[in-house]
């Protein structure tokens, strides 16, 4: 057993420290928020994800929460960086966080120990806090600092850090590698140690590269609109080819959250700053910008306008299993909406709370999906979570006003679409039954 602090508890900190205390290591997390802290303490995760806080409650005992840094920094035996590095207006990342941290470790530790940058940073930045930590020791310790980058996604972060797909490891010292193996002796899950500039471009290059599948998979869906082809069938033939797989093939509205958008611009900055261009990275951020509009622009067929139409919104966060809002398609569209003199109504199981502190007045939440769509003129789908994907479409052409069902997720068969006598339209499949409403 290890006894490791942790900076930060968002999605990557609290994830990763109470993933390392259920691997039997006594672990505090450090939070400058006081009523955060309070109720981490309690066993509530200020997080939503799934599992989570039965896994804090579970490992209370090895738990420690706190607002101390110096108490949590001074006798660890490694201590995690995991704190945000939010986008700057011009697409770097802002590292005054991992920074601060650094400067804060500095002044605290008094014995040797490994710090561990989890937190997402450009190449080179492992470098950049050896030296804020080096130059600014208040103790004469020995101080590794290593890269230990995350891919856990949001809505299966537990399971992602404790059945990893890898554990990339990027060390300067063989003494920092062997110190990181022994953290993740126990995890299910091979260890890849690189040097440290290796490990950080290991994160960007994979995630930008998830991003780059999931812009082709898109764009390849608008053509198929236009020539009669159906994105379905053609991501189940290229997904069988193990050259390409059919992970991230799901054609949509684009990607969203804290990862994907952040990651590729900051890389395509990156590269910028050498005077060189990733025209891959920045032809994904520009297709994905433009597929979140994807169903204003199909509503164009059925409205003219939004005035005075009442709008169903069904899914807010940017994906199911988290009340995440970073990025999500509906802080473009819903604005729009509004702009335009609709009147919206919104359902989210999680996410509603979180997106009522943006637009607490001039959206009605709903508490079910039936009263979303109760009236409505148009019902816009933008995350495809379960209650969606198994609603009963029939209920649409029975409580809707006009039935028309714009679908950025592609929750539903056609051939249910047409036995429901909705008019439904979604991404890069045939629309169904639109011939009949030309006149909406």
């Amino acid at each position: 057993m290890m006894k490791i602090a942790v900076a930060g508890t968002g999605y990557v900190g609290l994830v990763t420290g109470v993933c390392l205390a259920e691997n039997g290591h006594s672990v505090t997390c450090v939070d400058i928020d006081e009523d955060k802290v309070a109720l981490m303490r309690d066993g509530v995760s200020p997080i939503y994800e799934p599992g989570l806080e039965e896994l804090m409650k579970k490992n209370m005992e090895k738990l420690h929460f706190t607002t101390d840094y110096q108490q949590a920094y001074k006798d660890a035996d490694v201590i995690f960086i995991g704190v945000g590095t939010p986008e700057k207006k011009d697409g770097s990342a802002n590292l005054s966080y991992v920074y601060g941290v650094a400067e804060q470790i500095a002044e605290s530790i008094e014995k040797d120990c490994v710090v561990v940058v989890k937190s997402t940073v450009p190449i080179g930045t492992n470098d950049k806090i050896e030296e804020i930590i080096k130059s600014s020791l208040k103790n004469d310790v020995n101080v590794y600092v290593a890269s230990n980058p995350e891919f856990l996604a949001q809505g299966s972060a537990v399971k992602d850090t404790l059945h990893a797909s890898r554990i990339v490891v990027g060390v300067e010292e063989e003494f920092a590698g062997k110190v990181l193996r022994e953290v993740y002796k126990g995890f299910d899950a091979p260890i890849i140690v690189t040097n440290r500039k290796s490990a950080e471009m290991i994160k960007y290059a994979s995630n930008d590269f998830l991003a780059l599948k999931i812009s082709f998979i898109n764009e390849i869906a608008n053509l198929c609109e236009i020539i009669g082809a159906d994105i379905e069938d053609v991501a189940l033939g290229m997904g069988y080819d193990t050259r390409i797989g059919n992970r991230f093939l799901n054609a949509g509205i684009g990607y969203g959250g804290s990862c994907f958008p952040k990651d590729t611009k900051a890389l395509h900055w990156l590269a910028n700053f050498h005077d060189y261009e990733l025209k891959t990275v920045k032809a994904a951020i520009d297709v994905n910008e433009n597929q979140k509009l994807k169903l204003i622009k199909k509503s164009r067929k059925y409205f003219d306008s939004f005035k005075d139409l009442n709008v169903a919104v069904l899914g807010l966060t940017f994906k199911p299993g988290t009340d995440d809002l970073r990025e999500a398609p509906t802080l473009v569209n819903i604005p729009l909406m509004l702009e335009d003199g609709a009147n919206v109504k919104a359902w989210d199981p999680v996410g509603a709370k979180n997106f009522k502190k943006l637009h607490p007045d001039d959206v009605t939440y709903c508490e079910t999906i039936e009263d979303t769509i109760k009236d409505a003129d148009v019902c816009f789908i933008f995350t495809e979570w379960d209650e969606v994907k198994n609603f009963d479409l029939t209920k649409y052409a029975e409580l809707m006003k006009t039935p028309i069902v714009l679908d950025g997720r592609n929750c539903y068969r056609l051939k249910d679409a047409a036995k429901a006598k909705v008019i439904y339209d979604s991404v890069g499949r045939e629309s169904i039954n639109a011939e009949e409403y030309s006149n909406c």
